[in-house]
């Protein structure tokens, strides 16, 4: 899973989330951040009105939320969706062991050159190789 810091990043940078059943999400407020929930009709359930998409969370009584709104909230794409937002960019993902320590490298093309981005976390490289994306694609 990528960190919330890169998933405000990719938000910044102008990725926009449509939540769907499956997508992971934090609350973006300090100190509730922590807390990962999953979009589902059984426990959080998206509903949209003119005014916006509303997160309802059904059945919750661990503490006192009914709902939240998705501007209220921060999306943590999963790694088969930022591979799926990188789009005909991807060119592959490799795995190597670096001094005793798995390392993934995405590679993409961006701006016409071939890029990598390497972490321990595959998904973190996703986001890396994305958030280069939709900077190049907007400069």
């Amino acid at each position: 899973m990528i960190t919330v810091a890169l998933a405000r990043t990719l938000r910044d940078a102008g990725l926009r989330w449509h939540p769907e059943t499956g997508d992971r999400f934090v609350i973006d407020k300090p100190e509730v951040d922590e807390d990962v929930y999953t979009v589902s009709e059984m426990t959080v359930e998206r509903h949209d009105s003119p005014t916006g998409t509303i997160l309802g969370f059904n059945g919750t009584t661990e503490w006192a939320l009914d709902s939240v709104t998705a501007s209220e909230s921060l999306w943590l794409p999963r790694e088969d969706q930022l591979r799926e937002l990188l789009g005909p960019s991807f060119i592959g993902l490799t795995r190597v062991s670096v001094s005793g320590r798995i390392v993934y490298t995405v590679t993409a093309t961006i701006a016409g050159a071939d890029r990598s981005f390497a972490s321990e976390v595959p998904a973190v490289a996703y986001g890396q190789a994305l958030q280069a994306y939709i900077a190049a694609a907007l400069s």
